[in-house]
C-alpha cells in the first residue's frame, strides 16, 4: 500500500548510526582525577620547553588525558617524554603529534599533511 506522504521512510537500524557515534566518541566522557604531584611535574617540563606557563598547562593537560584515556600511566609517558628531548626538538615535536593524535578522530589529526592523490584527468583540465 502507497504511503500517503511524499518523504521516504526513515530508516531506525541502529547500524547505521554508527559512523557518527565513533566521531562523537570523546565528546561526554567523564573526567579523570590525578595528583596534583603529577600535575605539578608534567606542568613544570613543559615550562622548561616552552618558557610560557599558558603553553605548559595546555601541553600538561593533553598529555595527562590522552594517557589516561588510553590507560597509560602519566609518569611513564612524561619519562618517555623526557628521553625524546635529549635526542632532538624535530623527534620530539613528532612524537608528539603521534602520542596526541592516540585519542584523536582519524579525520583530525594533529601536525600531519594529508595530499590526497588527484587524477591525471583531473590535473590535466586544471589550468597552471
Amino acid at each position: 500500500m502507497p504511503s500517503p506522504s511524499n518523504l521516504s521512510q526513515v530508516s531506525t537500524r541502529s547500524d547505521l548510526n554508527s559512523e557518527g557515534s565513533t566521531f562523537f566518541n570523546n565528546y561526554l566522557q567523564s573526567a579523570f582525577e590525578i595528583s596534583s604531584h603529577i600535575n605539578e611535574a608534567t606542568i613544570s617540563y613543559f615550562e622548561k620547553i616552552t618558557d610560557n606557563t599558558n603553553s605548559a598547562l595546555v601541553l600538561a593537560s593533553c598529555l595527562i588525558y590522552t594517557s589516561l584515556a588510553q590507560n597509560i600511566d602519566p609518569r611513564e609517558t612524561l619519562d618517555r617524554f623526557k628521553d625524546i628531548k635529549d635526542a632532538s626538538s624535530k623527534e620530539l615535536s613528532a612524537y608528539a603529534s603521534m602520542f596526541l593524535n592516540l585519542n584523536r578522530v582519524g579525520t583530525s589529526y594533529l601536525g600531519v599533511t594529508n595530499r590526497p592523490q588527484v587524477s591525471k584527468y583531473v590535473t590535466r583540465t586544471i589550468l597552471p
